[in-house]
């Protein structure tokens, strides 16, 4: 057999005039250099066709990830908890659902104890944080510090959703796979995005509320070549849960209906209730208050606040999906509701001012539809001959306070109607989320619960410049015709650099502490055939006329935003690009001016 193979070998070499081994080189190089095609493609703006192929990329990995997610959860439902079941809180007796948040916030405090304060960072905030200021790169022990959390907070009986982490998980593995294959920045914020609505889609079964919490909440615009990748994405991602899953949604929702239009100034008055219960969620989980207790003493407070209400209303704990369901078919006690709308609702907003990093997004919509029940009952008690259903109510105030706490009202809207079905909810939806909004952003003074604000008032993701500019990667703007050289070159080095006609020279200095310098090729070449140059035996490429820029270095996958935001640091009107060929290798790849990005801006504008 060994002889019939090298027999084989021979008679392929001596065919092709290649060796064995060189085949596998040649396919490897063509490999390389289709994706250097794809990444000089994906550097542009108007590359759609490659970022539709991130997308369905995006959905297929966050699939993958969030189903390993959710059977992770659903195995430790079934070690742990009553008939496998991970909301049965009820079915536990009172001493064990007590002192489980206790428990869990012990293992989530041994796991972060030694670990840098950066490192502790995760769920939603996090992902808008490497977006904005990260270019979308995510750290992995985040990531991996993102599962345990995510899984103890929610097996433990806090108040606790699984978006947050499943955003955090999809959104990160998506950005993983740009970085693995060395993609542009500017590609890496839509691959994000398709994480992030991919996630949501997987969760909750709604693809379209999925497209528009990544545009609304984590990317902050709308743009066709940032939306149809991640249309593909969430669409993706919705098709591989339905196939683990089914098709069925997040929560089974009765018929209900607007009945008269008497109802509308009620509905007015409700959505102000939960506006200001929104305003009063946010304006907790972001106090300050407590961030001199120590960190052991913040993490007790939470588990013992948690456990105590669990004793008499195991409802606060969990995701509270079967609560919700209960919610919407009118099956759950009025002090339950009252536990809910209030206990929860100060439950998770205290986590997170403690430091614990929660979901919040299925308890806002837990603690909506409570209140909502709550207000459609007293509207029903009051007007029985012509009030709508509570769970009407209770439909809208979970909308309402997901859009009044978000500031993200259609993605509100599209969660409210794919979860229902109905679309006659969404008129008095829309009024809803309106008013909850405008209660919760007037009278309470919330700018959205993700959305750090900075010291000017507008977020780096609000500013038109700034995202214009993250849209394009450094390669579609920069000049590629450049040729390096050494300050001082003989008259037949200088005639050699202009062979292949650059328009740059970048000229290395003779300390290396001390940048480069730009000079335009035409003034060497004008040099040239001036007779005083002529006669030096070596140029000095300091000392002949020309306008000199001193540069800074950028790495190839930048965006643009990060070479404007390098320009303004170093106090340069260039830089060169950089990128690694090799190990301990940096070739340049060419230069980007400050007139460069202000002329695309101005073009593309």
């Amino acid at each position: 057999m060994m002889i019939l193979i090298a027999r084989r070998r021979a008679a392929l070499k001596a065919r092709d005039g290649i060796s064995w081994h060189e085949e596998p080189r040649g396919v490897r190089h063509l490999y390389d250099l289709s994706l250097d095609r794809f990444r000089r493609q994906l550097a542009n703006v108007d590359a759609l066709p490659q970022l539709c192929v991130l997308g369905v990329a995006s959905g297929l990995l966050t699939g993958a990830v969030m189903v390993v997610f959710r059977s992770l959860l659903s195995a430790g439902a079934w070690l742990l908890m009553p008939h496998g079941n991970i909301e049965s809180f009820e079915a536990l007796s009172p001493y064990v659902r007590s002192l489980s948040p206790i428990v869990a916030v012990s293992l989530i405090g041994l796991w972060l104890w030694r670990q840098p304060p950066q490192a502790r960072k995760i769920g939603i905030a996090h992902v808008i944080e490497r977006l904005s200021y990260h270019q979308g790169r995510f750290p992995l022990r985040n990531w991996i510090n993102q599962w345990w959390i995510g899984i103890v907070s929610v097996i433990g009986g806090l108040s606790a959703g699984r978006e947050g982490p499943a955003i955090h998980l999809a959104a990160a593995a998506s950005s993983g796979l740009g970085q693995r294959l060395r993609l542009p920045h500017n590609s890496l914020r839509v691959l994000v995005g398709c994480g992030t609505a991919a996630g949501i889609s997987v969760s909750f079964n709604t693809p379209i509320a999925g497209v528009i919490f990544a545009m609304e909440v984590v990317l902050m615009e709308y743009t066709t070549a940032g939306f149809l990748p991640v249309i593909l994405a969430s669409s993706t991602g919705a098709v591989i849960a339905q196939l683990v899953y089914g098709s069925d949604p997040a929560f089974q929702v009765p018929p209900v209906s607007l009945g008269s239009l008497i109802n509308l100034p009620w509905i007015i008055l409700t959505a102000l209730v939960i506006g200001l219960l929104a305003g009063l969620f946010v304006h907790v989980a972001r106090s300050s208050y407590l961030e001199a207790v120590p960190g052991w003493l913040r993490l007790a407070m939470v588990g013992v606040a948690v456990g105590s209400v669990a004793w008499w209303y195991p409802q606060v704990q969990g995701m509270g999906y079967d609560t919700l369901g209960a919610t919407l078919t009118g099956s759950v006690a009025t002090d339950v509701l009252i536990a809910v709308a209030v206990g929860k609702l100060l439950l998770t907003a205290g986590a997170v001012a403690c430091g614990v990093s929660v979901s919040i997004i299925g308890p806002v919509l837990v603690v909506g539809a409570a209140a909502g029940a709550l207000c459609g009952m007293l509207g029903g008690w009051l007007w029985p001959q012509v009030a709508s259903d509570a769970a009407f109510y209770a439909m809208l105030g979970m909308a309402a306070m997901m859009g009044a706490v978000l500031q993200a009202p259609l993605a509100a809207l599209m969660a409210l109607l794919e979860l229902t079905h109905n679309p006659n909810i969404i008129l008095p939806g829309m009024l809803s989320v309106s008013v909850a909004m405008l209660t919760s952003r007037q009278v309470c003074g919330c700018q959205g619960f993700f959305v750090t604000q900075t010291q000017h008032g507008l977020h780096r993701l609000q500013q038109p410049l700034m995202q214009a500019l993250s849209r394009v990667a450094v390669p579609a703007v920069m000049e590629r015709s450049v040729v390096r050289t050494q300050r001082r070159v003989t008259l037949e080095q200088a005639r050699k650099l202009l062979d292949d006609k650059p328009i740059w020279l970048v000229i290395t200095r003779d300390s290396e502490d001390e940048p480069p310098l730009a000079l335009k090729a035409a003034d060497l070449a004008r040099a040239l055939l001036d007779e005083q140059w002529l006669r030096e035996s070596r140029l000095d490429l300091l000392e002949i006329p020309g306008q000199r820029l001193e540069l800074a270095p950028i790495h190839l996958q930048a965006t643009l935003s990060e070479a404007f935001d390098r320009l303004n640091d170093y106090g340069v009107d260039a830089l060169y690009v950089q990128h690694t060929t090799a190990p301990m290798i940096q070739k340049i790849s060419g230069i980007i001016t400050r007139s460069a990005i202000e002329n695309y801006y101005r073009y593309k504008r």
